[in-house]
């Protein structure tokens, strides 16, 4: 399904770059950033910035992934498979994110490329449980839309290069949350629960993304 997704993006990224080269004014840079997003993760970006006259915004489209705590993976077990408590357990979590930011140039503290940026997300989360020994191997998967905002720097190394950090804020809305035979939904449409556990249970059981603070350095290259 990633591999989709990034395919879509690379076609937007050229067919747009195709189409604002026509009027003559955008300007393009790409850039890769690492850092803190909820779990140590990697951005690619792709801004776009002059490409209509008099608007005052820049459009940046961004596609990232991040390796994160999954949960806690004997509550994951009881709530979305069994009771049983045998074998060790080994997890693993990761998130696939897209993300739509507009940018708004501002003055601060000297700064010659400073921005505020605000627009929406995309993310698609997967928990892997192993209980090794234990004959239970299972994902809980989530896809969620959400809305972020943040502030960027960049300060110049050349004439095309440009040192970047970003901050931000990220939220997202709750979604099903899935594994094995089983679904947990906000609106109380579950599948298959166990128990009386509901939605609340495995909201709190599961490390999937909600409120993700972001803390990145990369760079950025201008075309």
């Amino acid at each position: 399904m990633s591999s989709k997704i990034y395919s879509i993006i690379l076609i937007l990224i050229l067919t747009s770059g195709l189409c604002f080269s026509q009027n003559g004014r955008a300007k393009f840079s790409t850039g890769l950033q690492v850092g803190y997003n909820k779990g140590f993760g990697f951005q690619l970006n792709f801004l776009v910035s002059d490409f209509a006259e008099g608007f005052p915004f820049s459009a940046k489209l961004g596609a990232g992934f991040t390796m994160l705590d999954p949960g806690n993976a004997p509550d994951a077990r009881r709530i979305f498979i069994n009771d049983a408590t045998n074998g060790t357990p080994e997890e693993s979590g990761r998130f696939y994110d897209l993300r739509l930011d507009f940018l708004y140039k501002i003055k601060l503290l000297g700064m010659k490329k400073a921005f505020v940026s605000l627009g929406p997300r995309f993310t698609m989360f997967n928990g892997n449980f192993n209980f090794v020994g234990g004959n239970e191997d299972f994902d809980i998967t989530t896809n969620q839309w959400g809305i972020g905002a943040g502030f960027e720097t960049y300060f110049p190394i050349s004439s095309s290069i440009d040192l970047l950090f970003n901050f931000g804020y990220d939220y997202f809305f709750s979604s099903a949350l899935k594994g094995h035979d089983t679904s947990y939904s906000p609106d109380g449409e579950n599948v298959n629960p166990r128990r009386d556990y509901d939605y609340k249970t495995a909201d709190k059981a599961i490390n999937q993304p909600k409120h993700n603070p972001r803390a990145m350095i990369g760079f950025s290259y201008s075309l």
